[in-house]
């Protein structure tokens, strides 16, 4: 199918069932903490939980990507899911949930995430060719968004209306299945070494020194990581924004469905990604998508319109998908396949670290100035990444690749 072998296949459907699960259970977190508190401050510790694992330990995953076999990596922290949300279940029967309870979860599951997502788009490269990447990468996000977020939500906020354990319950089967998929992969994928033994923390060093001396790697990660801090601050209070009696008055379910229109974007994006790279350019197409993104950010600012704040996000996300399948498939290209998992996980530091921080400056500023103040802040500093453009160009980009390609021969 598609000119990609059967590996990649097993692998895409394996990213079916997770990211299924993940989109069950990331629309009851919030949706539980909801019926918790109606703090600001609290509802985006969440997300702070969640997402500081990519500050603190994404590092050492990288570092692991390169020691370990990916596939088995992989593997073995879709088990560690299945019981951490087996545990969640377990005390949502005993009704014994708690935002200490969930604050936890959410961080040994991101522990998880830094490292299957690390091993993930580090093992893609040695499943397809080069030449394919880009298509690769296109489908997959298809598939992973399609399920995490057009799939995930809705059939989330229906379940847990029903019942917190169903959804739970739910979630864990998906991650099983994902577990027996990567099981049907076949082959190793564990990065060629050459040379004595070397400390964690020296293959740490020498990942972060090759993102840093990259120009282009390194101005990008910084570009990512303004927006995701922007957006993260936005996202972790929607909830209180969207959710009855917030100023939106969606139901738990509707709020899901509202969700799922970044899906609708996100699965047109990820067939567009790589036409619109090669008709404008990935420069131009780098730099809409910050544009699109930016703005869509600040549209509930202005609207408490359930279709106009839907509308954009849909638009929204089809440029997610297109900066990340230009960007993920550079660094695919560019990266040795013995340095790929480190320099993804400095370049994540820098993306995804940021995360916790834009979670608290969002409960921060909704508490002192309102939510809609978080989605114009959101929006001013996702647009501020437009000053990239006097760093990135598409003389720079080729010279990079080329460098990339000197460092593989």
């Amino acid at each position: 199918m598609l000119g990609l072998p059967a590996n990649y296949w097993r692998l895409w459907s394996s990213s079916a069932a997770s990211n299924l699960a993940d989109g069950l259970f990331f629309i009851a977190l919030p949706l539980l903490a909801v019926r918790l508190t109606d703090s600001p401050i609290l509802i985006a510790g969440l997300a702070i939980a969640g997402r500081l694992p990519w500050l603190v330990f994404v590092l050492v995953a990288g570092a692991l990507a390169d020691r370990l076999d990916r596939r088995t990596t992989m593997r073995n922290v879709e088990f560690f899911r299945v019981a951490v949300v087996g545990v969640l279940a377990a005390l949502a029967v005993m009704e014994a949930l708690s935002l200490p309870v969930l604050y936890v979860a959410a961080f040994v599951l991101g522990v998880g995430e830094t490292l299957f997502d690390t091993a993930a788009q580090s093992i893609l490269p040695s499943v397809v060719d080069k030449e394919r990447l880009a298509t690769a990468n296109g489908r997959l996000y298809a598939v992973e968004l399609v399920m995490n977020q057009f799939v995930g939500p809705p059939l989330g906020g229906v379940l847990i209306g029903v019942s917190v354990p169903l959804v739970l319950g739910s979630s864990i089967v998906g991650y099983a299945l994902a577990a027996l998929g990567l099981t049907l992969v076949v082959g190793s994928f564990r990065p060629q070494r050459s040379g004595p033994p070397t400390r964690l923390t020296s293959d740490i060093a020498e990942g972060l020194r090759y993102l840093w001396r990259n120009r282009v790697l390194r101005t990008m990660a910084f570009m990512v990581g303004g927006m995701n801090l922007a957006s993260t601050a936005t996202f972790a209070v929607l909830v209180l924004y969207a959710v009855s009696p917030g100023p939106m008055r969606l139901s738990e379910p509707a709020f899901g469905v509202l969700l799922t229109t970044f899906a609708i974007g996100s699965l047109l994006g990820s067939f567009l990604a790589a036409p619109l790279q090669r008709r404008f350019g990935r420069v131009r197409m780098l730099f809409l998508s910050v544009v699109i993104i930016g703005a869509g950010l600040a549209v509930p600012a202005f609207t408490t319109s359930a279709v106009v704040i839907g509308a954009s996000f849909a638009i929204s996300g089809v440029f997610i998908v297109v900066w990340n399948v230009i960007t993920v498939t550079l660094r695919q290209r560019i990266v040795p396949d013995g340095l790929l998992g480190r320099v993804n996980a400095g370049y994540r530091l820098f993306a995804w670290g940021t995360q916790p921080i834009g979670a608290l400056l969002g409960g921060v500023v909704g508490e002192l100035l309102g939510l809609p103040a978080v989605f114009l802040l959101g929006g001013a500093l996702g647009l501020t990444m437009l000053l990239a453009r006097l760093v990135i160009d598409e003389s720079a980009i080729a010279a990079a690749e080329a460098e990339g390609h000197l460092a593989a021969a």
